[in-house]
């Protein structure tokens, strides 16, 4: 599919090109020619005006073309004057080319045969020659087409160039799409198994109730399972498609902060966890109250889960003018570079066991989508044996407090 699209693109570009090439080329010559064509009568007129008139010593008509004017005296003979272009004497050659412009139903035409132009005027008859109109013409055909072909053949390259940068944001979304599919799938796949294969034991006369009660809890765990993981997908949904920033409101997410901290303190202390806030007051934001609020409790479970022991450490406090820095702080496994890129990565998970225990790998993914709604940045650090993550979100500046403040007074 992403094949198809960039061929399109490409020839979509070069079809438009080609068609705006062909339309200057054929303004280009139609133009040359009517110039071409309108100088050649020009001269033609001056000569009509006096056509056997001799010329002064000295003097000249600004004849530029060759040239001869045929006129048939009382005899009916031909009497020819011109430029020495011409054999004036070949009488065969004047009666033909007489004879043509006699023919046509036109005062102006052309015979095509000995490359003339000719013009009737009082009797008279100017012939002149257009060889080099039509080289000149046939020049730029020429100089057209070979400037056409290497202006297409640089653009084909250049569309082919931007039809890859046009396309790679969809690639990259294709690409992001079919692995949701897939690891969405494998999720799903292994608790269906366990309920389907529990299902038919419990079809079978082999086992007693009490195996059977058994059974039964591990279908029911299983679709809690399955439950927690869908709930968690509509989360990760609506947080990549969230309200736009002017639906926003102000959010204090020193408050945020400090409720989350609070809610989380009971389930740390069972894992053997200290909890150390340290939070700035008054830190305002623009968002939403419930993603932000859903952001910080991600960032304490993810501690919960991974944290081996010891002090978890949330601080929110004032970055610069315009922006606030939230980080969480705990002791636990190093993680290396790749995974600190990948780490937010959906169904990513920095210790594989934990698949088993309800970690789905989506909680840091919803995190990431929530901050980039926000217009902030995430990011995680490993050194000396503590992880951190890193939340920059912009705070809510003086000008939108005085704009509401304005809005609420009117």
């Amino acid at each position: 599919m992403i094949r198809k699209l960039r061929i399109k693109i490409v020839l979509v570009i070069v079809l438009v090109a080609a068609v705006m090439l062909g339309v200057i080329f054929g303004m280009s010559y139609t133009m040359t020619r009517q110039d071409l064509r309108a100088q050649s009568l020009s001269m033609m007129q001056a000569i009509a005006a006096n056509p056997f008139e001799p010329i002064p010593p000295g003097q000249s008509r600004q004849v530029r073309l060759p040239y001869f004017v045929l006129r048939t005296d009382a005899f009916g003979n031909l009497v020819a004057i011109g430029s020495t272009d011409y054999d004036l004497t070949d009488r065969s050659f004047l009666r033909t080319v007489a004879e043509a412009a006699s023919a046509s139903e036109e005062d102006i035409g052309e015979i095509p045969a000995y490359h003339l132009r000719f013009c009737r005027v009082d009797g008279s008859v100017i012939f002149a020659d257009i060889s080099s109109e039509q080289q000149t013409l046939q020049g730029l055909v020429r100089s057209s087409l070979l400037i056409g072909s290497g202006s297409l053949l640089a653009l084909i390259g250049l569309a082919i160039l931007l039809a890859r940068w046009a396309v790679r944001p969809v690639e990259t979304a294709w690409r992001q799409q079919k692995q949701f599919v897939a690891d969405a799938s494998h999720e799903l796949k292994t608790p269906l198994t366990v309920i389907l294969t529990n299902t038919e034991l419990l079809q079978s006369p082999d086992y007693d109730e009490a195996q059977k009660q058994q059974f039964t809890d591990g279908i029911r765990t299983m679709a809690q399972q399955m439950r927690a993981l869908v709930e968690r997908l509509l989360e990760l949904a609506r947080a990549e498609n969230a309200r736009p920033q002017a639906a926003f409101t102000p959010v204090c997410l020193s408050e945020v902060a400090e409720t989350s901290a609070l809610l989380f303190e009971a389930a740390l202390y069972e894992r053997g966890l200290t909890l150390e806030t340290q939070v700035e007051p008054e830190l305002t934001v623009n968002g939403d109250e419930r993603q932000l609020g859903q952001l910080v409790e991600i960032l304490l479970d993810n501690a919960r889960k991974y944290a081996s022991g010891g002090v978890v450490r949330l601080q929110l406090q004032r970055s610069g003018r315009h922006s606030c820095h939230l980080s969480l702080e705990n002791e636990g496994p190093a993680l290396s570079p790749q995974q600190l890129q990948e780490i937010f990565k959906r169904f990513t998970r920095a210790d594989p066991a934990r698949t088993r225990s309800g970690s789905f790998g989506l909680g840091l993914a919803i995190a990431q989508a929530i901050v980039q709604a926000h217009h902030g940045r995430i990011w995680a650090e490993s050194r000396d044996g503590r992880n951190t993550f890193h939340v920059e979100l912009p705070l809510r500046t003086g000008r939108e407090k005085h704009q509401e403040t304005s809005e609420k007074g009117i």
